[in-house]
């Protein structure tokens, strides 16, 4: 089988790497992919948000599965247009892939089926936006409705810093038009979990929980990011909480979206607070998380191919899922100043011939493969990944091949597992 992975991060190599171990799958091709990425797939410099050029390269190249890894061109309808041309996709529609597009859609939905989550209200003027906020209590969560590339949710503790948050992201669009509208919701406390789900539309079986660092610093301080590391399984997620998570969340949801007449089918994503009052949905994605993905993936002790091709068929009750004991570990090794202002282009030190270690699996994020040696891309650069028997192994084998990786004014965070 002839497989195209669309998108070009450490979630795609990651994910690249896992269905090279399927006897099925014969070529592996990445779009745009990255330096890393062409050392397991050849990489087609095609943007994962160009969908004419996406499918006429599927289809000129007789594409027999496609992999639609980012949310921008689910959100775009990629799997649509794909399907329109009879090649099979493992992602959602552009209907279904509302749930993570909008955030009014999400928290409607949620509110219209009884699925827990904060309370909130959604605004499309910035005054009354901020109006409602001088009268409410504080902290409180403002979300950009639309896609921000993970970065359009701020946790206002003071009455200055959400009137600056409603400004940024209404007025002076820093998101575009994905502020066109807000959610403010409560702010919630408890554990942060992360469970991505391979789904059918009528099916779910969650995979590993896992826990992300979101925070740019040590101590949980600092800017938002795309994820700092990973670690699974997430430690305050046990066997009565996801009973009640499958209860209350996951198979409500599967069920809200079929009834919506946008069944899901790909891999969904529950971002979940564990509160005082039982667990409440933070936010969903309509694929898998970066870099969730990471540590789930490694873990799994299947087939990741033929799951994804059942899901496509509507056949997930008949796979086979299975998941290595142990844990894993994922440190991302960033450049300076991310997720502000860096350099790229800097040489990569401490990886192989390929981009890997023998003591690591390392997931390429942002490199370029040149002059026999690979460079720094993004701001992300790469995820470092260690499994084990313990978490505090594979915490340890990950720290230590991260020591062994080196560019100029790299960033990592020392303390991945510990909040």
């Amino acid at each position: 089988m002839k497989v195209l992975v669309v998108g070009g991060g450490g979630r795609e190599h990651a994910i690249i790497k896992k269905l090279k171990e399927s006897p099925r799958v014969t070529a592996l091709y990445a779009a745009p992919g990255n330096g890393g990425i062409g050392r397991d797939a050849e990489c087609v410099p095609i943007k994962a948000t160009d969908v004419d050029a996406m499918v006429a390269y599927a289809v000129e190249h007789a594409m027999d599965f496609v992999v639609v890894a980012p949310d921008d061109p689910l959100v775009l309808g990629m799997v649509d247009a794909m399907n329109a041309r009879g090649i099979p996709c493992f992602g959602p529609t552009k209907a279904a892939a509302r749930i993570e597009g909008s955030k009014v859609f999400s928290k409607g939905l949620m509110q219209k089926y009884g699925i827990p989550t904060a309370a909130y209200e959604t605004f499309s003027d910035p005054d009354a936006a901020i109006a409602y906020i001088r009268a409410g209590t504080l902290p409180v969560v403002i979300k950009a409705d639309g896609l921000a590339l993970g970065k359009g949710v701020i946790i206002a503790e003071t009455l200055d810093e959400a009137v600056a948050g409603i400004d940024g992201i209404m007025r002076d669009k820093q998101f575009g038009e994905s502020g066109n509208r807000v959610v403010i919701e409560e702010f919630m406390t408890g554990p942060e979990v992360t469970v991505l789900a391979f789904t059918d539309g009528t099916a779910i079986v969650p995979m590993v929980s896992s826990m992300d660092h979101k925070r740019a610093l040590d101590g949980n301080k600092g800017l938002n990011t795309g994820g700092m590391g990973t670690i699974a399984p997430n430690p305050h997620y046990d066997d009565a909480t996801a009973a009640l998570c499958m209860e209350t969340i996951f198979l409500p949801t599967i069920s809200a979206m079929a009834k919506e007449g946008c069944p899901f089918k790909g891999c969904l994503y529950f971002g979940l607070m564990l509160t005082p009052k039982g667990p409440r949905v933070i936010e969903y994605n309509c694929r898998f998380g970066d870099p969730e993905t990471q540590v789930v993936l490694p873990l799994l002790d299947s087939d990741l191919f033929a799951i994804m091709e059942a899901v496509s068929q509507g056949r997930l009750a008949e796979a086979d899922i299975r998941w290595k004991p142990g844990a894993a570990a994922c440190v991302v090794i960033a450049s300076g100043g991310y997720p502000g202002k860096y350099q790229t282009g800097l040489a990569i030190s401490g990886l192989d011939a390929d981009g890997n270690r023998e003591d690591a699996c390392v997931y390429h994020a942002g490199t370029t493969c040149a002059d026999g040696g690979f460079h720094t891309a993004g701001g992300r650069v790469l995820g470092v990944t260690a499994v084990a028997t313990s978490l505090e192994e594979a915490l340890a084998d990950a720290y230590s091949a991260v020591d062994a990786i080196h560019f100029a004014d790299r960033h990592f965070r020392t303390d991945i597992g510990k909040y």
